[in-house]
């Protein structure tokens, strides 16, 4: 049968629509496919040395084997049964060779004001995670978080970030994994203001536009419901294209400026879950990652076994959220992150495997799975492989494809790039 439709009329509607295409094109390109890491890591300023990552994986292994060792541990924190092994296995090998995988060195409210001696532990830090890189010992993901935009602390906070990038830059260059935080964001302003000064320190360094790229911290209510009774943070996106990398959300400084009692601050109330809901509306299909905040209550001394239990339940609660990413503030929590990681995604990865299969080879099954269920069970797998839950031999050998292949298969705008 003819269309009826004329070439004016197509011609029309693709003017009408030329808008909504370019938006989509650039707002919303999706995930890149890169690794996101599971965690962060937050350590005063001043504190890195060389090795930091491995002591805290040693630290990490010491207090897991003082406390019955991780096969007990994983038990008592709810790993099944049957996965207790292979979970313990990995956990005590990831420990041992990337025990952290994204460190910020902070300069903010873990550090405090210290005057000019900022400008010295700024340009130290950046020299010691330039050589940290350079040996194969830093974490794959590392940087600062610098003082926040607001009026008190503004210039603080522009003069330690650059005079970190600048030290960093005499080093021999921005590494690869280079994260910067911005914190207490409260405007589309401030956020504005932090890409006028990466694009004038990409300047004066002769980089490329655009490789200055930063977290924005939420953890002001103003930045979920501005003063317009609009979400400044659903702008932020299109406000500065490709220059955020993450949604962080801040725990205590959200609750409290909520009026929330510090008994019951913490990453489950109410209020702490609306604001991640509202984050990751702002931040689907932009290909702008989540992360959820840290608990303050840690594994140490009588309540360790209460703390791990504690950390467990909520590091399992956020995944299944799907926020993959959190904050550890010491080195017990790090047996319970990849404990609770690796258990999720290995009790979920053999029917993910049997369904991708199944969908690859076009085998019906129990469920019948349409491309986007594909893509959301392949960015699963794909994301346990990443942080070393999952083995790519386990994947080649159970669904029959390579982890090239699995990253195309979660993520099919890389394969017409």
């Amino acid at each position: 049968m003819a269309s009826v439709l004329t070439d004016a009329d197509r011609a029309g509607i693709d003017a009408k629509l030329a808008a909504t295409d370019e938006l989509l094109a650039t707002a919303y390109p999706g995930d890149d496919g890169s690794r996101q890491p599971i965690h962060t890591v937050y350590v005063p300023g001043d504190t890195y040395t060389h090795g930091l990552e491995a002591a805290w994986g040693a630290a990490a292994l010491q207090a897991a084997e003082a406390a019955g060792g991780l096969a007990a541990l994983a038990s008592r924190v709810g790993v099944q049964a049957a996965d207790v092994p292979a979970v313990a296995s990995r956990v005590e090998a990831k420990l041992a060779a990337e025990p952290i995988e994204d460190l910020r060195l902070d300069f903010e409210d873990g550090y405090g004001d210290r005057g000019a001696v900022e400008d010295q532990d700024a340009l130290r830090a950046a020299e010691l995670v330039a050589e940290s890189v350079a040996s194969g010992s830093a974490a794959p993901f590392i940087g600062i978080r610098f003082k926040c935009f607001e009026a008190p602390t503004r210039a603080r906070g522009l003069r330690t970030l650059d005079v970190f990038l600048g030290g960093l830059m005499d080093a021999g260059g921005l590494p690869d994994g280079l994260t910067l935080t911005l914190p207490k964001v409260s405007t589309v302003a401030q956020v504005e203001a932090m890409a006028d000064a990466a694009a004038a320190i990409e300047r004066a360094h002769g980089l490329p536009d655009g490789r200055i790229r930063f977290e924005v911290q939420v953890e002001t209510p103003q930045l979920i419901l501005g003063a317009t009774g609009r979400s400044p943070l659903a702008e932020l996106p299109t406000a500065v294209p490709g220059r955020i990398t993450a949604f962080h959300y801040g725990t205590y400084d959200y609750s409290a400026s909520l009026g929330i009692s510090a008994r019951y601050q913490s990453m489950e109330h109410p209020v702490a879950d609306l604001a991640k809901e509202v984050m990751q509306l702002a931040a689907a299909g932009t290909g702008i990652r989540i992360s959820d905040g840290s608990t303050n209550i840690l594994p140490v001394g009588e309540r360790a076994e209460e703390a791990w239990a504690l950390h467990a339940r909520l590091v399992r609660r956020s995944l299944e959220r799907g926020v993959y990413q959190g904050w550890d503030m010491h080195a017990h929590n790090l047996a319970t992150r990849y404990l609770a990681t690796y258990a999720f995604y290995r009790e979920g990865y053999p029917a993910s495997a049997v369904r991708l299969r199944n969908y690859l080879q076009k085998a019906v099954g129990a469920v019948l799975d349409e491309p986007a269920t594909a893509r959301a069970l392949a960015w699963f797998v794909l994301r346990g492989v990443q942080c070393g839950a999952i083995g790519a031999d386990e994947v080649q050998a159970d669904i029959g494809i390579t982890e090239a292949e699995l990253t195309v298969l979660a993520h099919p705008r890389l394969a017409a790039a």
